[in-house]
């Protein structure tokens, strides 16, 4: 979700969101923004809101009696401050959520109120359960609040928005008999507890840290059973990554700002992405593409009417090599004068395993290949899934286990579950002897995590389909048949390949033709092809088996050739280099979605569809950085650092000693880059117009909305004009021109026609190219997984501008 961030001044996608409702009981999304760490807020409905109760909206006294309650002798107003609780009303909207009955009884304390909602049903009027939504504490965002001298010591505060809540938690912990702390079960998780016991005086001696990786009663059961005391290893390592990462940003990005542009960032992980997507481009850019051609021959056997196709491999015993039309065109010409023969058919038979259940990065991966989701998208989506949904009656239940994992283990009453399952639905043909075991790729995965999977796999995306949204249904399908899929046979495909022999006066050829076919189906029954179209064809392969003889002539019938060029490598995607920084260890899984989220809105990267294409900014910030702070953006180092922050959390290392080892070579760069980095501030381009206000060359700027066109002259003349994205799409009004993108002066999004002012179509909602189903009218983007139609209203399934 895309939220405005006052102190950066520009809208953040936010990769965690929590759904709250304000003191008026109107509804509203809160989160933290990825860059700056300030606490950002959007008003209005979203599908998380679904089933979360309205507080209690206290009716305020009118304007005229607050006036005058506020009123000295005189009519002047008083002198208190005023400001102060404007500082604190927001806080006041966490804190007036928790109501103060039921003290007394044990705490519990997590972060979000979905999952205190439902952990609230499974664990009754024995507990109180409240949120702490989100971070309760962190470093200061105005300064450094790290001091190096002083054994890194951090410098937290409690933000003004959450420290009524933090007061009123601290007076239910007080009067609670025990406090249990149920945040997620990583070191994000870990850190959040330790905050909170912190920032509300909770005595350690009374608090006890209850983890557990799906929201169901048997797994919140048994954690309660298996309380422990929070683990300070865990806590160090994500406060070493939080100071990390602090320094590189607070120390690198002045610098960026002096000599690139302002508002720049540099970062320890997304630097490293960054440059990912750049050497990837200058790969593409550098590219020579190398022409070499195909050809492939069109037989029949003698006695049968039945062709097929065979492609040339070999001449003379040598690989094929055609890189020019004149040698090609000799080579068919020969080959007509040719006899050819089956010389012979090879059956082969191939299991494809099934893969195993998702990990964090797998899911995103698919979740964008297959379903067109952002990473933040896939997300936030499984968060839901995560921490709760409401069913039939009062039942509220988490649907996945957790999902910021990289390990593939799987508990053995999951496995026992849904071997069941697959024996009773699909037969026991389907069913190995022995379960399927998954061994985990990443070196440093936490195997006390399980893989994302269904809590349990007789909750069928079918008939889940009336609890949940669009979207929350398509991704928890894609688990479900994943994980499902991941314990049954193998599929079984058929090949048949005919070596196909030639022989003319000069030269020998050697062709190949195959056929395959699925002869049991196995897992790909529950978990199809991402892509439905295969090269499987069940009646060639019956033509090879049954028809063609080895020895047989084969009758020449056509000749095809077609010229073409090796092709440079792809760009990026979001799910491609997800798993480019999970295979050379760079980040973890709750911090894949962060990144790439970053690396866009800071202006390195831009999507151009769905491949992301360094900027202009991009190439230049990587570049500056490689000179002039290697370790930041080397690959191996950065893997090396999660490697020592995951000894910090096994208790193998000091992380004093970890900061200290960076700093020292570091705090040695910083000081020669200052002196030494050249200015390097992006120059305007000539867009070949005019100026309409003076007659002056216009160029296109950088701006902290993207890029612009202005003066050439600028101060002197301030003429700008927004560059339009074109949608390749008529206007819907003159059909002369097209919709593009546009924005106000204010940085927001419209959609218009490009002949404005000739033709005065514009919309807030991005229109797509197909008519209305119903009446054939203008449809818009009502929402990631949904149109509507202008004319008739009514609202359709759509991805990627496409209905479904």
């Amino acid at each position: 979700m895309e939220i405005y961030c006052l102190k950066c001044k520009e809208k953040r996608e936010i990769p965690e969101t929590t759904a709250v409702f304000t003191a008026n009981g109107l509804p509203g999304t809160r989160g933290v923004c990825p860059v700056c760490g300030t606490n950002v807020f959007k008003m209005g409905a979203t599908p998380a809101h679904e089933g979360m109760e309205k507080p209690v909206v206290v009716k305020k006294a009118s304007k005229s009696s607050a006036k005058s309650s506020r009123s000295t002798k005189g009519g002047k107003k008083s002198s208190s401050k005023s400001s102060q609780s404007g500082r604190s009303a927001r806080g006041a909207n966490f804190a007036d959520r928790i109501s103060m009955d039921g003290l007394g009884k044990p705490l519990v304390i997590v972060e979000s109120p979905a999952k205190a909602q439902t952990i609230g049903r499974f664990l009754g009027n024995k507990y109180k359960v409240v949120a702490s939504y989100g971070h309760v504490r962190d470093l200061l965002a105005s300064r450094l609040s790290v001091d190096p001298e002083n054994n890194f010591e951090p410098e937290y505060r409690v933000p003004n928005d959450k420290s009524k809540l933090v007061k009123k938690i601290a007076e239910i912990a007080e009067k609670s008999p025990e406090v249990y702390l149920a945040t997620d079960p990583d070191r994000e998780g870990e850190s959040i507890a330790w905050h909170l016991m912190e920032s509300a005086d909770i005595p350690e001696e009374k608090t006890k840290r209850v983890v557990f990786h799906e929201i169901t009663k048997p797994a919140i059961d048994a954690a309660f059973k298996n309380a422990r005391t929070l683990d300070m290893d865990l806590v160090d390592a994500q406060q070493a990554r939080r100071i990390l990462d602090r320094l590189v940003g607070y120390k690198v990005s002045p610098i960026l700002w002096r000599k690139v542009r302002s508002r720049l960032s540099a970062g320890r992980v997304q630097s490293v992405a960054v440059r990912l997507v750049v050497e990837r481009e200058r790969e593409i850019q550098n590219f020579v593409p190398v022409e070499y051609w195909v050809v492939s021959a069109i037989f029949h056997q003698a006695g049968h009417d039945e062709q097929y196709e065979a492609k040339l491999l070999k001449i003379n015993d040598q690989d094929l090599e055609l890189n020019n039309e004149k040698d090609t065109l000799a080579t068919v010409a020969d080959m007509k004068e040719a006899k050819y023969k089956l010389a012979e058919k090879k059956l082969n038979s191939r299991r494809n395993r099934p893969v195993a259940p998702y990990i964090t990065s797998t899911m995103q991966q698919d979740a964008s290949s297959r379903l067109g989701f952002l990473a933040s998208r896939t997300m936030m989506v499984a968060q839901q899934l995560y921490e709760g949904i409401k069913l039939s009656g009062s039942e509220e239940t988490g649907l996945i286990t957790y999902m910021r994992t990289d390990s593939v283990n799987v508990s053995a009453q999951a496995i026992a579950e849904v071997r069941d399952y697959i024996a009773k639905e699909y037969g026991e043909s389907y069913l190995p002897e022995k379960a399927q075991v998954y061994k985990t790729r990443a070196k440093t995965a936490q195997e006390a995590h399980e893989a994302i999977r269904p809590t349990s796999v007789h909750r069928t995306p079918e008939k889940m389909r009336a609890f949940l949204t669009p979207e929350q249904h398509r991704l928890y399908t894609l688990i479900w048949q994943r994980f499902v899929a991941s314990q049954m046979e193998a599929q079984l495909v058929e090949t048949l390949s005919l070596d196909i022999t030639g022989q003319s006066q000069t030269h020998n050829y050697l062709l190949r033709a195959t056929a395959s076919q699925t002869v049991f189906e196995g897992f790909r029954k529950v978990y199809p092809t991402a892509n439905p179209e295969n090269n499987e064809n069940p009646e060639l392969v019956k033509l090879f088996k049954d028809v063609l003889k080895e020895g047989a002539e084969q009758i020449l019938d056509d000749l095809n050739y077609e010229q073409k060029f090796t092709q440079p490598p792809a760009r990026f995607s979001e799910a491609s280099l997800i798993l480019m920084l999970e295979e050379n260890d760079i980040g973890r899984p709750s911090t894949y979605a962060p990144i790439i989220s970053t690396i866009q809105t800071r202006g390195y990267v831009e999507r151009q569809g769905r491949t992301l294409k360094p900027t202009e900014v991009g190439f230049i910030v990587n570049d500056l950085l490689v000179e002039f702070f290697p370790e930041i953006v080397d690959i191996k180092f950065t893997s090396r650092m999660e490697e020592e922050l995951d000894e910090i959390a096994e208790g193998k290392a000091d992380w004093v000693k970890v900061l200290q080892e960076f700093y020292t070579p570091f705090e040695k760069r910083l000081d020669y880059a200052a002196e030494n980095m050249p200015n390097r501030k992006p120059a305007p381009k000539e867009i070949g117009r005019a100026c309409p206000d003076c007659g002056e060359p216009l160029v296109m700027r950088s701006g902290r909305f993207g890029d612009f066109i202005s003066c050439s002259t600028f101060p002197a003349c301030r003429y700008t004009e927004n560059i339009p994205v074109t949608l390749e799409m008529a206007c819907p009004v003159c059909q002369d021109g097209d919709v593009v993108q546009k924005r106000t002066k204010r940085g927001k999004t419209f959609y218009g026609c490009s002949r404005y002012p000739e033709c005065e179509f514009a919309s807030w909602q991005k229109p797509i190219q197909e008519p209305c189903p119903s009446c054939g009218g203008l449809l818009t983007e009502k929402s990631n997984d949904e149109v509507v139609c202008t004319e008739c209203k009514l609202t359709f399934p759509q991805i990627d501008g496409k209905l479904v």
